[in-house]
């Protein structure tokens, strides 16, 4: 029997509101409303919601202005890692060089601008999120995991929509490179209904032995969740099902 998925809540940030996230089509994302956790747009609130209702002190957060060719929301990061002592905030802000993660580590004063594996992860700080669809080339992809050290702490997302890989830097096809804790980014079915891809995560999984696979897009429920641990998902990227009621207290896998 498979240990049971790890659930990871995920917060999408525009203009300093928390929106939901539907398909990956940024454009259409409107604040949060309406959710079953009673959380609305306003940041630190949502945050600490989502954080109990998995009983995670991790967070991943998209910065969709950062996203999107605009600044970091520093401001409101600070106030997060401010207010959640114990937080390790999982950070998605397009991030293409070291030198972008290091200035924003330094903004914010954070405590730690690296990254530990998974089974570390309560330890307090910024973990960036290195996202294939952000890296711009293979010397990006280098820079950001340059050697065994950085592999072991990165965090790679490896990003498609449908049968299209965003991937400028050609991380899919760089399986040498690749961290010890991947995400599989699967952008068509984020806020879906439809389910997740569990036959692409079992291939990855089979052909990756030691490494440490996190799912996000479609996990509808407790089924779901199930067989994505089943697949070999270790952890789950969720919002949708969590502000539906699908997920959370009482109702994980």
């Amino acid at each position: 029997m498979s240990p049971p998925l790890r659930l990871i809540p995920v917060m999408d940030l525009r203009a300093g509101q928390v929106v939901r996230a539907r398909r990956g089509e940024r454009a259409t994302y409107r604040p949060l409303s309406g959710s079953a956790l009673g959380a609305g747009p306003e940041p630190l609130d949502c945050a600490e919601r989502l954080l109990a209702a998995c009983a995670s002190r991790v967070l991943y957060l998209a910065d969709l202005d950062a996203l999107q060719g605009g600044a970091p929301q520093t401001a409101v990061i600070a106030r997060l890692l401010r207010a959640l002592p114990g937080l390790t905030l999982w950070l998605d802000a397009g991030f293409r060089r070291p030198a972008e993660v290091q200035a924003l580590a330094e903004a914010l004063d954070c405590p730690r601008a690296g990254g530990a594996p998974l089974a570390e992860a309560a330890r307090p700080g910024l973990r960036p999120v290195w996202a294939s669809e952000a890296l711009p080339d293979a010397a990006a992809l280098q820079a950001a995991l340059p050697d065994a050290a950085a592999r072991a702490a990165g965090l790679l997302s490896l990003d498609r929509r449908g049968d299209t890989l965003l991937d400028p830097a050609g991380c899919w096809g760089r399986p040498d490179t690749w961290p010890d804790s991947l995400i599989l980014m699967t952008l068509e079915r984020v806020g879906s209904g439809d389910g997740p891809d569990l036959a692409l995560l079992r291939r990855l999984h089979a052909a990756t032995p030691g490494k440490r696979w996190i799912g996000a897009g479609g996990l509808r429920g407790p089924a779901d969740a199930e067989a994505a641990a089943a697949a070999g998902a270790s952890a789950w990227l969720v919002a949708s099902a969590l502000h539906e009621g699908r997920l959370g207290p009482g109702r994980s896998g």
